[in-house]
């Protein structure tokens, strides 16, 4: 889905809910920087959106910059900019102009040479420290260049040791910032399913799993998760490189992606219809196996028409071919014969008149 906006064009990549939808087009609808003139209106887009931006300040390189960046990224998030004086006492800039991302419960301002660039830091800040993650969101962070550290749980029949996981990884994600929030996006996922079928394998639930979507590979704590030291090693094992990754995107791993899918098609058209799933693989499977037959028996008859062929002509082969041998042999006898019938009449024509007068 695409929207248009004067010359621009934003597609959309988010879930196809109705109220998702009506978002993405009110956002993009208005301009890409929209202004807080007031103090209520700050405190009433804040209570409104769980993550925005806002620059603070005057006309600045860095606003021409903040602007850029909000037409790109208004398709995931909102961009606001304001004076000092809209905001609350709470929020304290230590210079002007300032970026700010407000979410959390608290704010994080923008640190060109701690963050990099504007563009990388909104959008790896664009998204909760904690969330709920399905299979759009993953697909989303992705485009962040985090490692995704998700607590797999059954929501459903939600269980203490599910509870416990999630609430290691919510402390993680708040309470240890400084050192992971760079790296990690950090959330929780119902259910085993959509994980399953990333990794071609099976997940326990509850469990900690920590997804590379730009490589396609993971990694697994060595032993179950038993409290938030033991988790915080985990994290760091990862980063440093200690910690032993399984899957990728190699030519083995592309081949068995090939099969899982072909497999998991299959059985998903027998599960749900058993009947169409006959139908389908079965009626192919069968032409084919007649064709193969027909094949076989044709060239089969091809070899016994030849044989009767030569059984009715009253030789085969090997008869022909003695055939040709004993005329080979009784042609030099008939020369001979040949030869002597020749000279008795060379000799009648040579006799004289007296000598047939004898005769």
């Amino acid at each position: 889905m695409s929207k248009l906006k004067g010359e621009m064009a934003y597609n959309y990549k988010g879930p196809r809910t109705k109220d998702d939808i009506i978002e993405f087009a009110n956002r993009v609808a208005g301009p890409a920087v929209r202004s807080l003139p007031s103090r209520q209106m700050f405190d009433h887009v804040l209570k409104r959106h769980s993550v925005l931006f806002l620059y603070v300040g005057g006309e600045s390189p860095l606003k021409e910059k903040y602007i850029e960046v909000a037409s790109e990224l208004i398709v995931y998030t909102y961009f606001f900019s304001s004076s000092e004086d809209v905001l609350p006492e709470s929020v304290t800039l230590h210079e002007l102009p300032s970026v700010v991302v407000f979410k959390d419960g608290s704010y994080f301002t923008y640190d060109e040479y701690e963050d990099g660039s504007l563009s990388s830091w909104v959008n790896r800040e664009r998204f909760q420290s904690y969330l709920p993650i399905d299979g759009f969101t993953l697909y989303e962070l992705g485009e962040t260049g985090k490692l995704v550290a998700i607590a797999v749980t059954d929501d459903k029949g939600s269980t203490e040791q599910s509870s416990r996981l999630k609430g290691l990884i919510q402390r993680v994600a708040t309470e240890h910032r400084d050192q992971f929030s760079r790296d990690f996006q950090f959330g929780h996922m119902d259910g085993n399913d959509y994980i399953n079928s990333l990794i071609m394998g099976e997940v326990s639930v509850p469990s900690i799993i920590i997804l590379n979507t730009s490589n396609e590979q993971y990694f697994l704590p060595p032993e179950p998760v038993e409290d938030l030291q033991q988790l915080l090693q985990f994290f760091s094992s990862v980063l440093d490189g200690s910690a032993p990754a399984y899957g990728g995107d190699g030519i083995f791993q592309r081949i068995k992606r090939v099969a899982f899918d072909a497999r998991s098609t299959i059985m998903s058209v027998f599960r749900s219809s058993p009947v169409l799933g006959c139908f389908l693989f079965g009626l192919p499977l069968g032409v084919i196996s007649l064709m193969c037959y027909g094949i076989c028996t044709a060239e089969s008859d091809d070899t016994a028409d030849d044989t009767e062929g030569m059984k009715r002509d009253g030789f085969t082969d090997e008869e022909e071919e003695e055939g040709e041998e004993e005329e080979q042999h009784q042609l030099p006898a008939g020369i001979e014969e040949t030869g002597e019938e020749d000279e008795d009449a060379e000799k009648i024509k040579q006799k004289t008149p007296s000598d047939k007068k004898v005769d």
